[in-house]
């Protein structure tokens, strides 16, 4: 006989369909792809650089660094051998731009091309080069940032050139002259010694040499004696 008293079991819960299932995780995927490929177009437009041409020089070399270059800046890029370039009105007082090598602005011409580097002492240009252009790419249109791809070594147009050896500018090479103090100067003036070599140690000085003047510590500067005659 059946218990009047006792209460049914509840009936079984019904199986959940799974196409909801199937939905939310297509619409989950298509979101993920979306912004994905969003991200990655933003960063092929942040990565452009943009076509700046400005240029600023930094300071001459100083009578502790000797071996460092006059260098100036340039954002504009591909520089070859023979290219010509001058002041940049838009860049005053310290702007330089490339120019055809017949254009009244021109001032200077590229003898050499060099690799960039961090470390401005270890480049070394040619004998005959008045001043340096780095050559940068920027990313973000300023006015001296970006990133040293090149270094131009450039020679005057005119007929002044202080990177000759003995005239007293450009990077410090044999021949040129420098005070006790390690500071180039022309040659012929009151306390120019003249340059006989630039070793790293001061037994490499050669015969001749009466007062080698030893530098302070530069990193990738290929010297750190300056061999004079006293």
């Amino acid at each position: 006989m059946a218990n009047p008293y006792q209460v049914p079991p509840p009936p079984p819960a019904p199986r959940r369909r799974s196409g909801g299932n199937i939905i939310a995780v297509i619409v989950l995927a298509v979101i993920i792809i979306g912004g994905y490929a969003a991200l990655q177009s933003f960063r092929k437009d942040d990565a452009k650089p943009t076509a700046s041409t400005s240029a600023s020089p930094s300071a001459k070399p100083t009578a502790k660094d000797p071996g460092s270059p006059e260098s100036s800046s340039d954002t504009s890029s591909a520089w070859k051998v023979g290219d010509c370039g001058g002041p940049d009105p838009a860049k005053a007082p310290d702007g330089y731009k490339r120019t055809g090598c017949s254009d009244s602005g021109a001032t200077f011409k590229a003898i050499d091309i060099k690799e960039a580097s961090i470390l401005p002492g270890s480049i070394q240009c040619p004998p005959g080069t008045d001043l340096m252009i780095q050559v940068s790419i920027s990313y973000s249109g300023g006015k001296s940032s970006g990133i040293p791809t090149n270094t131009v070594c450039g020679r005057n147009l005119s007929n002044d050139h202080p990177g000759d050896a003995g005239a007293g500018g450009g990077q410090l090479v044999k021949g040129d002259c420098v005070t006790n103090q390690a500071k180039e100067v022309a040659c012929g003036g009151s306390g120019a010694q003249k340059v006989l070599g630039l070793v790293k140690t001061e037994a490499e000085c050669p015969s001749g040499t009466t007062d080698p003047i030893k530098l302070t510590i530069s990193i990738g500067r290929p010297y750190d004696v300056i061999c004079t005659d006293g």
